[in-house]
């Protein structure tokens, strides 16, 4: 587990992220699984994490391929699961405007704060794809669902 001290200046970056996550009100668990609030959920959080991994291709320039490749799979994966949900108009994606206003706030010009920020990134990324993951190995198994 990655920990922080309270005061430190990696704790201010991660505060002020706002990264989506999955939690219990989403209706992503096993207990109180909720296939359209879940879905919306995962669909939405996809969709805004686009804005933080363009950021990190800005600045992750040795593994360019790699997250323009990741990218695409978010996008496409966000797309997917927006299409399952009942009424699709109900998923949240980011306007250009917050998009381009969310990228400017993420640069920095401390490469350790961008580097710090890249880390948090992924790992809450991270993070979203396993609990999206399970949650459509969870549909996949309870439902013909291909």
């Amino acid at each position: 587990k990655f920990t922080v001290c309270e005061n430190s200046m990696e704790m201010l970056v991660q505060n002020n992220l706002n990264l989506p996550k999955v939690t219990e009100e989403d209706g992503c668990l096993l207990a109180g699984f909720d296939e359209e609030k879940c879905l919306r959920k995962l669909s939405s959080g996809l969709f805004a994490f686009q804005t933080y991994l363009e950021f990190i291709q800005e600045t992750f320039a040795s593994e360019k391929q790699n997250v323009e490749s990741l990218c695409y799979g978010t996008k496409h994966l966000a797309t997917t699961i927006r299409q399952m949900v009942i009424n699709p108009d109900e998923v949240v994606i980011p306007d250009s405007a917050s998009q381009k206003s969310l990228l400017s706030k993420l640069k920095s010009d401390k490469a350790w704060i961008e580097k710090i920020t890249t880390h948090l990134i992924l790992r809450d990324f991270t993070s979203f794809m396993e609990k999206t993951v399970r949650a459509v190995r969870y549909l996949k198994n309870t439902r013909s669902f291909s």
